[in-house]
């Protein structure tokens, strides 16, 4: 049978459920969220005189679910056109609609019962065809299975997300005994291919991978801390990057998840693995009272606004975030401890070699006592981990590498423990181990013995086989073609055809260039346009077919360098500035006007100068977390002006004023706002509504695959005989709109909404969009309002205010409101 998911439906609207939902109509399916109906009204419902036959009753738990989803943070909606392929219903009056989806996820509650009860209801309408999912985070999947009809064991599965699932990558499938190969190879596609997540197969365990090992590593970590005297503050400070983690470390990261679920899933867990040695950690005496308190006291994290962290918003306007001490049970003012440990660390650039630092500092006679206690917990608690991890292969998976997978894209983690442990040394640290009674795989003692000295090989830093357990040999990790590394490319002999300090231009074979950012948060700079002006020249030179923009940066690029503008600035150098904007001008209108295909892969931050070099570009071929927006007004006070006002005029404003009779002033208020305000798309697919992006741009739902895919489009682009867009003139608005919006500027200003510096850049910025001292409405070339970009943008820079905005952010790393 050929599956294709063409509708789906979510049952359960909560957080998960809702999230879900988001997910696939963000990516065009249509998708039916369903919940319960209530079982009493409320008092203002009462009030009303509503019964149980009004629809608003009977929808309440799913329009509240789905509108909390709705203004998450982070976002979990996708774009806001996606909201229309939502519909809402609920399990009584709506369930018969599940006959016509081709796949429904149950995300209800952790109740074997009640989810059994409501998969007997799916078994006597779902098509034959439907593919049925649970999103159980533990329940086992052969006793959610039992008792259905043969088709329905055969399209049922587990999918478990990871929340929010727009943002986490993993996705753990679990089949049963009676799961259909074809539906499980089909699951695992869909989930790569369409949703882009990593997909680990689990074997029907408890908790299956992730949260088996984040639910009781996770508990060591807490215990180890409040057994020996360690602080909330000093362990979030030195277990999120510094170990290669996000910057929630611990327990920022329980208050995202919730206190109330990590108890509910630990006593769960708890009970479901009595033969788990190790299980007693999730009964923590001191740990179980602190976390039964908290949720007595409603502490239950971020949705509460108080968990470990309390956010409390001070006099001054400014907020802070209050820590709790376990001992008091009283939220108190962070120290915002600077740790030497933690710079140290930080100096060793590789992770592995900082992993091997930190090991050396506990028994180095010359680091501190602060620095060796510190290092000791990170090494207990990896320890801790390491053999835990190890003595769950093969029960809960039989390849070690899908442990590290499952907590790498699961906690988003740079490297997974069986990684960490290579690092470290594997017959190394044994002994060390031994000496914290701490028992590791009895596999893994085979394995040093029979003298293989890692889990894995590798080539290049990156792991390219691993051991496998049964064969007792290497056997190579399956290798992606869609995954092209700049590392790889470099190697091969004379692919790195030109470099200086920021770029370099790298041939990607196929007669396809690929320039490379490689400054400081990848921002643009003089050597970045020369090696721009250096590719086209190359292609003009019939060198070179095609250009493609990337990187494997954490962000595509931060913006232009901001430090030599303000430098320029402090001597009184405006003619630099002029010359630095212009030329900048110049290297992006070349290559908008390119004969040949530029194309840029834009990822994470494409901020200011990125978005303008983005824009500039034949297209885009984009990563779905794709954070672009002109935020020059705000963040250093001065406007897009390179290129960024004009296109962004070219991109919005033009297509409706080629209408006719078309009135400009609420395009132009949307643009004028987004540009004024600094907007940022929240991924890839607003960029499209907010014309960053355009038809014909594209979005990859794996970062990795990204180059590989910017490539692909390039040479389908010259096999299908690419030619430059024609040469256009720009709307501008004149006078009378130029007034509408700088009476709203004023409004803003005498509500309090804006500073006096604010109403400066702004109104400079809606003199521009307007065309600027033109009377009527008219169509200019793209060159009269690049010269207005680069004339406000100067003047600007001579504003004291200006200044202080661009050295607060030089030193600060955020804006200044002045």
């Amino acid at each position: 049978m050929k599956y294709h998911i063409r509708k789906a439906a979510v049952i359960g609207s909560g957080t998960m459920g809702g999230g879900i939902a988001a997910l696939f109509a963000g990516l065009g399916i249509p998708t039916l969220l369903l919940d319960i109906v209530p079982f009493k009204l409320t008092a203002a419902e009462e009030a009303e005189g509503k019964t149980f036959d009004d629809a608003s009753v009977r929808n309440r738990i799913v329009e509240a679910g789905w509108k909390a989803v709705t203004k998450s943070r982070p976002p979990a909606v996708l774009s806001e056109t996606s909201k229309q392929l939502i519909s809402l219903g609920n399990l009584d009056d709506d369930f018969d609609q599940l006959a016509d989806v081709d796949l429904i996820v149950e995300v209800i509650v952790e109740n074997l019962d009640i989810k059994r009860d409501l998969f007997e209801r799916m078994d006597a309408i779902r098509a034959e065809h439907t593919i049925i999912a649970t999103n159980t985070s533990g329940l086992p999947i052969q006793a959610l299975a039992e008792g259905r009809s043969e088709g329905f064991q055969g399209h049922f599965l587990g999918m478990h997300f990871f929340n929010p699932p727009r943002w986490l990558k993993l996705l753990e499938v679990i089949p049963h005994g009676g799961t259909l190969p074809e539906v499980l190879d089909y699951v695992v596609n869909f989930g790569e291919e369409i949703l882009g997540k990593g997909v680990v197969i689990c074997k029907d365990t408890p908790n299956f991978i992730a949260n088996r090992m984040f639910s009781i590593t996770s508990a060591y970590e807490v215990a180890y801390a409040l057994d020996n005297g360690y602080s909330i503050e000093e362990i979030d400070t030195i277990m999120g990057v510094l170990v290669g983690r996000p910057k929630t470390a611990i327990y920022r990261l329980r208050d995202l998840i919730g206190n109330d679920i990590a108890a509910h899933v630990g006593a769960n867990l708890y009970e479901l693995i009595p033969d788990d040695e190790t299980r007693d950690v999730l009964r923590h005496e001191t740990s179980v009272k602190m976390l039964e308190g908290m949720i007595e006291r409603k502490w239950l994290g971020n949705k509460t606004k108080a968990g470990f962290y309390k956010r409390v918003d001070k006099e001054d306007g400014t907020k802070e975030f209050w820590i709790l001490d376990p001992e008091t049970m009283e939220h108190k003012a962070p120290q915002n401890p600077r740790f030497e440990f933690f710079s140290k660390g930080k100096k060793h650039e590789d992770l592995g070699e900082r992993y091997r630092w930190i090991l050396s500092q506990i028994d180095d006679e010359d680091a501190s006592e602060e620095t060796r206690r510190l290092a000791r917990y990170i090494w207990e608690t990896t320890a801790f981990a390491l053999g835990y991890a190890s003595r769950r292969v093969p029960e809960i998976a039989d390849r070690f590498v899908d442990i590290d997978l499952a907590m790498k894209w699961g906690f988003a983690s740079e490297i997974g423990p069986f990684e960490i442990w290579d690092a470290l040394g594997v017959k190394e640290t044994l002994a060390r181990m031994k000496d914290l009674k701490i028992e590791v795989g009895s596999w893994v003692k085979e394995m040093v013995e029979d003298g293989t000295k890692s889990f894995y090989k590798y080539k290049k830093g990156e792991p390219v086989s691993y051991y496998d357990l049964k064969e007792k040999k290497y056997k190579s990790l399956k290798k992606d073609k869609r995954i092209m590394p700049i590392a790889g490319l470099k190697a091969k002999k004379g692919a790195i055809l030109k470099r200086n300090a920021s770029a370099s231009l790298i041939d990607m074979g196929d007669r396809v260039g690929l320039v490379e950012f490689h400054s400081t948060a990848n921002a643009l700079d003089q050597d970045i346009f020369d090696m721009l002006a250096h590719s086209m020249d190359l292609a003009e030179e019939d060198e070179l077919d095609a250009i493609v923009i990337g990187n494997e940066g954490r962000h595509f690029s931060a913006g232009a360098n901001i430090f030599l503008v303000w430098m320029a600035a402090q001597q009184g150098d405006f003619d630099q500035i002029e010359a630095m904007i212009e030329g900048m001008q110049s290297v992006l209108m070349r290559m908008r006007y390119f004969p040949k295909p530029v194309i840029a892969a834009p990822h994470g931050m494409v901020l200011g100068g990125g978005a303008e070099l983005s824009m500039a570009c034949s297209k885009r071929v984009a990563a779905p977390e794709t954070f672009i927006g002109l935020v020059e007004t705000m963040s250093v006070g001065v406007i897009p002006a390179g290129t960024g006002t004009k296109e962004i005029i070219r991109r919005v404003i033009n297509p409706v004023m080629r209408i006719p009779n078309a009135d400009p002033i609420s395009v132009m208020q949307k643009v004028f706002e987004q540009t004024a305000m600094a907007k940022v798309a929240t991924g890839a697919f607003e960029a499209f509504e907010m014309g960053f992006f355009l038809p014909g741009d594209r979005i990859v739902m794996k970062k990795e695959y990204l180059l590989a895919e910017a490539k692909r489009s390039a040479l389908a682009m010259i096999a299908e005989g690419y030619r430059p867009p024609n040469v256009e003139r720009i709307y501008a608005a004149g006078r009378d709109v130029l007034a509408a919006l700088k009476a709203a500027v004023w409004g803003m200003r005498e509500a309090g909404w804006a500073t006096e510096h604010d109403a400066v850049i702004v109104n400079k910025l809606a003199w521009v969009l307007c065309g600027g001292d033109l009377t009527d409405p008219t169509w200019v070339p793209e060159e009269y309002i690049l010269e207005l970009e680069r004339k406000v943008f100067i003047e600007l820079c001579h504003e004291p205010k200006t200044l202080d905005r661009l050295a607060h952010m030089i030193e600060h790393n955020k804006p200044l409101r002045n």
